[in-house]
């Protein structure tokens, strides 16, 4: 479908879902910066996070223009409300202990890689540039992830339990990643082949059992969100809002 045919708010939407997904994971991964277990995970996490922010720079400002609104990418991530993100639940949700946020990390890049994989042969010659740059990062990222799943899974008693609790925890979230959606420049009930192919040996190979589809929560792509967003933005907006049109 060429993107003329498809209505400027529905572009715009898909965009924010895009970005919001970047910016959102981004503001996550960097909370643990001080915090991770050892030295090198606080630098890989910080660097992964920024790998998250660049793309979500990309694409916000992207969406201001095709907007028209006069807002830049500094407008669209400090002054939307939550009801106005696009984000799946599953970037929202706090980290937990490591082995949730390596959980949420594995889900998260498992799903992206194809997706930007997909968008960067799309008509839109603009998002396919920007999807041909972050699939690079986020292949990274799956792999990172994914050696971090097997370390804990097949690790300790104590470790396993923790990884297995953290999948069974994020599993459900993953559904609202492939809600079918014919008008997107690619259908994401497409990618999950592709998303169960890449992490369904990781979780094999960590000793860890795939949990049941079940209940499936929902709601982020249309601006309903878990009350976590509302305090990650409180936190992530604030500087802005308290002096708008600040500069360095």
């Amino acid at each position: 479908m060429s993107p003329t045919d498809v209505p400027t708010q529905t572009r715009l939407d898909h965009l924010l879902g895009l970005a919001d997904d970047a910016l959102v994971a981004a503001q996550r991964l960097g909370e643990w910066v001080a915090a991770a277990p050892e030295l090198e995970e606080d630098v890989a996490l910080a660097n992964i996070a920024l790998d998250q922010l660049g793309a979500a720079r990309l694409l916000l400002t992207y969406a201001g223009e095709l907007e028209g609104a006069g807002r830049d990418e500094d407008a669209l991530a400090y002054l939307r409300d939550d009801r106005e993100f696009r984000n799946a639940l599953l970037v929202e949700l706090p980290n937990g202990d490591f082995a949730v946020t390596m959980a949420k990390l594995l889900f998260l890049s498992a799903y992206q890689l194809p997706l930007y994989t997909a968008l960067s042969g799309c008509a839109d010659a603009r998002l396919a540039a920007i999807a041909g740059k972050t699939r690079k990062e986020v292949a990274y990222h799956l792999d990172h992830a994914s050696l971090w799943t097997v370390r804990l899974g097949d690790g300790t008693e104590e470790s396993h339990r923790r990884m297995q609790a953290a999948v069974d925890e994020i599993w459900p979230y993953t559904h609202e990643l492939f809600t079918p959606d014919p008008s997107a420049p690619v259908d994401p009930a497409g990618l999950r082949d592709a998303f169960l192919a890449s992490v369904e040996p990781v979780l094999a190979t960590a000793t860890l059992d795939r949990p049941a589809d079940g209940w499936a929560p929902a709601g982020g792509r249309t601006g309903v969100h878990t009350e976590h967003l509302s305090y990650l933005l409180a936190e992530m907006q604030v500087l802005h809002r308290a002096h708008p049109g600040a500069r360095w």
